[in-house]
């Protein structure tokens, strides 16, 4: 599928040092070089062979359209799994919408949360039934082993290993150049029901606008709904609807990314940080930022503004 393929160099590709220099080496193999089909009118030329995983730090599965049976009995066959067997101990694997078979298949998912696009949900859980498999997030990332939904999803997953990887600013980068949205967390519903609305209907996206303008000030329920002359069940139902999660945890979501850009990009205290994100005060922010991503300010801090000064000095991040 070249969009899912497409995704990958996109994101990873467009990722840069503030030097201009890549932060990765984004390589497509296949399990014999040459000319693959694929489900557009056009082939792809792939130079590379299954050796050049090898010597990869990240391996990421895209989807297909042919059935195999990977898809129909839930096994490898024989010229894939040697293929999968050349990956190092350690490496990181992804799989976007339907490639979250493969890794199932491998042996990589048992026993971990993971998720695949919801049309296959069934057949997946009939042929790996001690995966847990959850179809109602965008991604899920277990560490070393990530998944993700549907193609656009995969989308959002390499933006947060980019994120991961290299900081909130790098990936905000990314994101501002392929023209995306930076950050979509990983337990966003996959199926919003009504992604587009009819023209009589009214959208939250005015009152999402003016919180994002206001993330230093304490933001109610009801200030939100008057921003689009709602009541405050009817605005509730609405946002969910549009954006898949509840006003609260959306804008929980926000004041993260803000304090993480603000951690990455400016040498201000945390208690002020904090203040300026909307949690009010450093234990708060402590709080929500490691529940978020396992670390406190001080260490966020330290990793990725080291990294970005690192680059300036001809360092190379971990």
């Amino acid at each position: 599928m070249p969009l899912e393929l497409g995704i990958v160099h996109q994101i990873f590709g467009r990722a840069f040092c503030q030097d201009g220099s890549p932060l990765y080496d984004v390589v497509t193999c296949a399990m014999r070089p040459g000319e693959i089909r694929t489900d557009a009118d056009f082939p792809i030329a792939v130079t590379h062979g299954p050796e050049a995983l090898a010597k990869a730090d990240t391996v990421i599965v895209p989807a297909t359209h042919e059935l195999d049976e990977t898809e129909t009995e839930g096994r490898l066959g024989p010229a894939l799994a040697a293929a999968l067997a050349l990956i190092r101990p350690g490496t990181r694997v992804a799989s976007i919408c339907t490639g979250a078979f493969v890794l199932a298949a491998a042996g990589w998912l048992d026993g971990t949360r993971a998720t695949t696009h919801w049309k296959s949900a069934e057949q997946f859980r009939r042929l790996f039934p001690h995966v847990e498999l959850d179809t109602d997030v965008l991604y899920t990332d277990s560490g070393t082993v990530l998944t993700s939904a549907g193609e656009a999803s995969g989308i959002d997953l390499c933006l947060h290993m980019v994120r991961r990887d290299h900081g909130a600013a790098v990936a905000n980068d990314v994101a501002r150049t392929t023209v995306v949205p930076p950050h979509r967390e990983g337990g966003q519903a996959q199926f919003i029901p009504r992604p587009v609305l009819s023209r009589r209907e009214t959208s939250t996206g005015a009152a999402r606008a003016w919180a994002l303008s206001h993330l230093d000030q304490p933001i109610t329920l009801r200030e939100l709904a008057a921003c689009e002359a709602m009541s405050v069940r009817t605005f509730t139902r609405r946002f969910r609807e549009e954006t898949g999660l509840s006003p609260l945890r959306w804008l929980t979501q926000q004041r993260i990314m803000r304090a993480r850009e603000l951690l990455e990009e400016t040498d201000l205290p945390v208690d002020r940080v904090a203040v300026a994100a909307g949690f009010g005060t450093a234990v708060s922010l402590r709080q929500h930022l490691h529940a978020a991503i396992g670390v406190s300010p001080r260490a966020y801090r330290a990793t990725f503004r080291g990294c970005r000064e690192g680059h300036l000095m001809g360092a190379t991040c971990p």
